[in-house]
């Protein structure tokens, strides 16, 4: 894929992730009580107060949530459930489900009226409070389970309290919505509600990373969840059908209109997301867009009166489906093609539809299993938005054995005047590719070396641990890799162990969207020093992500997560050069087999991995996939940029020389021939100057003042 002969545009290919799956089927088979894997491992936690479940999209996560509130309803004696949803339209998504038909002992039920996203009135605030009322009449009364929206919720509390709700399980979809910003007021009320602790609450979201990296909820109230997480790596593992998941970026110039017909198999079950209109990709006219996709697909033939799909007739003579949800001028129409895509009678048939355009819908919460491909113009405004969309083609389906995600970008090119923007779109593109790999990469258990075989591993390709050597293990069951590193250090409390545990994608999330951090590890790296990247930069993602942790728990999770992280870079490398060596692995093992190569080379330590530029492998692809004559100018576009040290950072690196003098018993030298140390000495020498600055300004402010 990475080579343009391959690549039927004009421009150039970013290869990102190709997953392989093992297809064991464990994520689709259903236990004696029709719950499938990621269901079962919720519902043993069915006890806990505070539940807070990570799991990808099409996972099962609403059935889930039903067999948790039926048991909290029956068995733990709360009087009401209460399910609070971002939109309307994934409301549908808790409808009754006959639970007794696969074994469960409860059907789930919404009685018509609590179901208020079926309630007249769309989703914006007026229509919102007014059912407001609504929901008192549900709290009042003995019914069970009430569907709202996020902001019918928010309104209710404001208006009857937090004390209103006691007693009642409160289930958040899609929680990736909320914030512990004082200004999200859901995550205000949540705050609440812990602190009143009358109520149970369920947290739902298939990524918990907030696309402006918001913390969700505020450490001591985090702490008080307990957290199941299903990986995308188990599901895809578990799955029946699909066999692969590619991620790529296609770099354009030109219109987009003409890239899109390049890249548009119309073979594929697509959902194509053109950009938003203030999009610099965005031709100003979005039905004009539609219309030339449209074309490029074949010749109209007018629409179906039934579904109000459009019937576009291929150069093969093949008629295709299109349905539109970008044309919002005619209501009617468009809750007919709504209602088409809805249609239940039409869920388990393939040739429903063949293409779905859209440009704000279609994300989250929309199930069309059949999807083969997510193409995307331009890049989203946040990385759940990318996850969110990929997740709609990740859902399995019989017959379908490969899935992709395309994202289409306008190249930097010379004739731009706006390179300044286009090189941000581009870092956003890459930055969300680089985050998909930690997301779809299996999860990490790191420690130091000679801690032990842990239960459930099996060691170095089945030769088993040996003491003495940098052990890698791996669960097939659980996806999870345990990998030693000599010298690393552990966390020491509870809340930074959870850490290193659970929210590793969500430190190196913050750190992929630290802008300086990906323009000088991509486009700077003759000016640029590993450690810089992954001890001062990393470190100042974690300080001020967990501040209330001490410096050796702050300390244990930096190097955890730049440990995740280079491992990663550094297998996908690993199969880069194995693949150029003509020796390609494929299988579900190829990202293990990378993880080996890379380890299996030298004695692992975190000076090693601290060492590393973690966007070396980003750089070789892009190296590669980018005209080197553009690849030049956003090189010089951002050596331009380069300042003298910062403040901050200046005193960061002045506590990494103390530590290398502890180390050394000497200060690093400023001629030293290593970077690194160099690097150190030059910051204690900035941090110098900046407090002789201070003084200076200090003392003449005070004879100023005589």
């Amino acid at each position: 894929m990475s080579d343009q002969a391959n690549n039927p545009t004009n421009a150039y290919t970013v290869p990102s992730v190709s997953i392989a799956t093992a297809r064991t089927g464990a994520s689709s088979k259903a236990n004696e009580l029709g719950m499938r894997a990621m269901q079962e491992r919720a519902y043993a936690k069915r006890g806990e107060q505070y539940l807070l479940i990570k799991s990808p999209p099409a996972s099962g996560k609403s059935r889930a949530l039903m067999f948790i509130a039926l048991d909290k309803l029956h068995n733990q004696g709360l009087q009401q459930a209460i399910v609070v949803v971002p939109e309307r339209s994934i409301g549908g998504s808790f409808a009754d489900e006959a639970l007794t038909r696969f074994g469960f002992y409860w059907d789930w039920q919404v009685a018509p009226q609590w179901n208020l996203c079926n309630a007249p009135g769309g989703d914006e605030p007026r229509a919102a409070k007014s059912k407001v009322g609504a929901v008192g009449q549900f709290l009042a009364s003995s019914d069970k389970v009430l569907v709202c929206t996020h902001a019918t919720f928010r309104f209710a509390v404001e208006e009857m309290g937090i004390a209103a709700f006691d007693n009642r399980l409160i289930a958040i979809d899609e929680f990736h919505h909320v914030s512990s910003n004082p200004e999200n007021v859901l995550g205000s009320q949540l705050g609440a509600f812990i602190a009143r602790d009358k109520v149970h609450l369920v947290a739902m979201t298939g990524s918990y990373f907030r696309g402006d990296s918001e913390a969700v909820l505020g450490p001591a109230d985090e702490s008080r969840f307990e957290t199941i997480t299903y990986t995308y790596y188990e599901q895809l593992n578990g799955y029946q059908w699909l066999k692969s998941l590619d991620i790529g970026y296609f770099f354009y110039t030109g219109p987009y209109v003409d890239a899109v017909t390049k890249v548009l198999d119309p073979a594929l079950k697509t959902i194509v997301h053109i950009p938003n209109v203030n999009a610099r990709e965005s031709l100003k006219d979005k039905q004009r867009e539609v219309d030339e996709i449209m074309h490029g697909l074949g010749t109209w033939n007018g629409v179906d009166p039934v579904t109000g799909f459009h019937l576009v007739q291929t150069k093969e003579g093949r008629v295709l489906k299109v349905a539109d949800l970008v044309d919002d001028s005619d209501a009617a129409k468009r809750t007919r093609v709504l209602g088409a895509l809805k249609d239940p009678a039409q869920k388990d048939n393939r040739d429903h539809v063949d293409v779905i355009i859209a440009l704000g819908m279609a994300k989250e919460g929309f199930d069309w299993i059949w999807c083969e491909h997510a193409l995307t113009i331009g890049y989203r405004s946040s990385l759940t938005e990318i996850v969110q969309i990929i997740g709609r083609a990740t859902r399995d389906a019989k017959g379908k054995e490969r899935s992709r995600f395309t994202n289409l970008i306008a190249e930097p090119t010379a004739e731009q005047s706006a390179v300044t923007e286009a090189v941000n779109d581009m870092l956003k593109a890459i930055s969300a590719s680089l985050l998909m790999e930690q997301v779809l990469a299996p999860r990490y258990e790191f420690t130091p070396k000679n801690a032990g075989a842990q239960d459930g591993f099996v060691y170095n390709g089945g030769e088993g641990y040996q003491d003495g050597r940098t052990n890698v293990g791996v669960n097939e069951a659980t996806g999870q890799y345990h990998v030693e590193i000599n010298g690393l250090a552990e966390p020491e409390t509870p809340e930074a162990t959870r850490i290193c545990k659970e929210d590793l994608n969500e430190v190196v999330t913050s750190f992929l969207q630290d802008k300086t951090a990906l323009e000088r590890g991509l486009f700077d790296k003759e000016n640029t020093v590993p450690e810089e990247l992954t001890q001062l930069r990393m470190g100042k993602i974690v300080r001020e992500r967990y501040p209330e942790l001490s410096e050796a728990d702050q300390e244990a999770i930096r190097q955890h997560a730049i440990a995740a992280m280079n491992i990663t870079q550094q297998a996908k490398l690993a199969l880069a050069q194995a693949d150029a060596g003509g020796s390609t692995v494929q299988g579900s093992t190829a990202l293990l087999d990378g993880v080996r190569k890379f380890v299996n080379v030298r004695d692992l330590d975190i000076d090693l991995i601290d060492s590393i530029n973690p966007f070396d492998a980003a750089y070789s692809v892009l190296a590669k996939a980018m005209d080197e004559k553009s690849l030049r100018q956003v090189q010089a576009a951002i050596a331009a940029k380069k300042v003298s040290i910062p403040e901050e950072e200046a005193r960061d690196l002045s506590k990494r020389a103390l530590q290398f003098k502890n180390e050394r018993g000497r200060l690093p030298d400023i001629n030293s021939a290593d970077a690194w140390e160099k690097r150190m000495a030059e910051g204690v020498a900035a941090f110098a100057r900046y407090r002789a600055q201070a003084k200076a300004a200090q003392a003449q402010g005070e004879s100023s003042n005589d």
